[in-house]
């Protein structure tokens, strides 16, 4: 457990500014350094709001008063105070938001946004080889022809977590970390159950130059589906790499280059797949005679998860038919969550 020097604290965001101070504080927090849990609500009022001896045991509520919002700008100068207890709060927050559970948002690139829905414009790629160019002769002119998809609505998703004159004056830390937690898991939560939707193809939302597709075809334009591959050995791996292999790139015909990394199991299946995917070898018989060779998986990443199997069975799928589902493929590449910020809103107040 951290000693957190609080003089030195306000001492240095006096020299150094709330902004500097904050970014040193997160990334403090980011890499294990310091805990939310080892700062104290009290002793930071203490130590960073003027006077705040005095201002905390104002706070009792056996006497105190009123309600008020404690903001920068009042008598009581609590700027210093509010910075780093919401950047305490915060980290708090995140580090529930980002847990492990949340397979699929760690998967999926975020990739921000100022748009609410947007048109994202592309070019269609060239089709055929380049044509050969005499010497002396110009080189030929090519036209592109329009291509784009439309991004869905953005959605707003939040809630305040309130910092309490009794949490300050009777130093309840634990209690609004733990406040804090919970809003973290349960917009984590949410993120990760609306990824998981479209990952298995639960929520359909891709719209190409007008017209939605279902994520998983079984026809063209394009076809990712393979019906009864139940994940039993590496050869159901290679039948699923050969369906990548057979896909085309559905404007030029040519093969799709991106390869599959990362597997996604029920936990059923896990360790199945752990079997399958990191045994250091895989044998194989053919009547009288065995051939012994290294496992050629070894560059996938596998991952399960319960959140997934119980997203696909709530959509309507069998138990026994759900628990057999994975998926492979690049899912950076195959996926992204487009959000305006990823932000939170504490709030410290007296009443």
């Amino acid at each position: 457990m951290a000693t957190i020097k609080y003089r030195e604290l306000k001492r240095r965001y006096d020299l150094d500014g709330p902004q500097r101070t904050t970014v040193h504080l997160s990334e403090a927090l980011e890499q294990g350094q310091l805990r939310p849990e080892d700062f104290s609500l009290r002793d930071l009022a203490e130590a960073l709001v003027p006077d705040g001896g005095e201002w905390v045991r104002s706070l009792d509520p056996r006497s105190a008063a009123g309600s008020a919002v404690l903001e920068a700008g009042e008598a009581v100068d609590t700027t210093a105070f509010l910075n780093i207890a919401g950047q305490v709060v915060y980290s708090k927050i995140m580090q529930s938001y980002r847990q492990e559970a949340f397979v699929v948002s760690n998967l999926v690139e975020t990739i921000p946004t100022k748009m609410d829905g947007e048109k994202i414009p592309g070019v269609t790629p060239i089709q055929g080889d380049a044509a050969e160019v005499k010497p002396g002769m110009p080189y030929p002119s090519l036209g592109f022809g329009e291509d784009y998809i439309e991004t869905p609505s953005t959605t707003k998703h939040g809630f305040i977590v309130p910092v309490t004159k009794e949490a300050i004056f009777f130093d309840r830390t634990y209690l609004v970390l733990s406040r804090a937690a919970e809003v973290g898991e349960l917009l984590g939560l949410n993120k990760e159950k609306r990824l998981l939707d479209v990952v298995t193809g639960v929520t359909n939302n891709y719209k190409w130059k007008g017209i939605s597709h279902n994520t998983y075809q079984t026809a063209t334009p394009w076809i990712n589906v393979k019906a009864g591959n139940e994940l039993v050995d590496w050869t159901s791996v290679d039948t699923a790499e050969q369906l990548f292999a057979e896909m085309l790139d559905p404007h030029t015909g040519e093969p799709v280059l991106i390869r599959a990394n990362t597997v996604l199991v029920m936990p059923a299946y896990r360790h199945a797949a752990l079997r399958i995917f990191y045994a250091p070898e895989v044998r194989t018989e053919s009547g009288d005679t065995a051939t012994i060779a290294a496992n050629p998986l070894g560059n996938y990443r596998v991952y399960d998860s319960r959140l997934a199997y119980r997203r696909i069975v709530a959509s309507g799928v069998a138990a026994d038919n759900a628990k057999k589902w994975w998926f492979m493929g690049n899912f950076k590449k195959a996926f992204a969550c487009r959000t305006k910020n990823t932000s939170f809103l504490h709030r410290a107040e007296t009443r």
